[in-house]
């Protein structure tokens, strides 16, 4: 599954990892208390249409895509939630809702939240509903590059 070639692909770019397994978990919340990872250090991943093009937001589990200030801040003049319909072929090999944050795997634009590039760890999907990757957001960036913008606020 996806997991092998993640993990082969971090080994390649010699960045230090830890695999979490947990059980069967679904939403961000849920994720988090069966892993036992602070929700702020959680990245989920959302897929999103910018202008009609599939895109990566990865944003801090606890946290909420504000679609008009994303829009504002790419230059996007429409922003909205991509339906599973819209990405599903593009992740082969991964349960839809655990998609890796690695948008330069599946040739994706990834934009971070700011608050997720404050933490010295992230932990995310590897592309099922029972694993995740903890890493160094400093080597996610290395790796993925992604934009880091201030386009998330807390989820009440």
């Amino acid at each position: 599954m996806i997991l092998k070639a993640l993990c082969e692909y971090l080994d390649r770019e010699r960045i230090r990892y830890t695999i979490i397994s947990h059980s069967p978990a679904f939403t961000a919340q849920e994720i988090a208390a069966a892993s036992h990872v602070s929700g702020r250090e959680l990245a989920k991943t959302v897929i999103l249409l910018l202008d009609g093009e599939l895109a990566m937001a990865v944003l801090p589990a606890s946290f909420r895509v504000d679609l008009e200030m994303l829009g504002e801040l790419t230059g996007a003049d429409r922003v909205e939630l991509a339906a599973e319909a819209d990405f599903r072929a593009r992740f082969p090999g991964c349960e839809t809702g655990a998609m890796p944050p690695f948008g330069n795997l599946f040739d994706l634009p990834v934009h971070v939240a700011d608050e997720l590039a404050d933490d010295e760890f992230i932990a995310f999907n590897a592309g099922s509903h029972t694993e995740l990757i903890q890493m160094r957001y400093r080597d996610f960036e290395r790796l993925v590059q992604p934009r880091v913008l201030g386009f998330a606020h807390a989820a009440r």
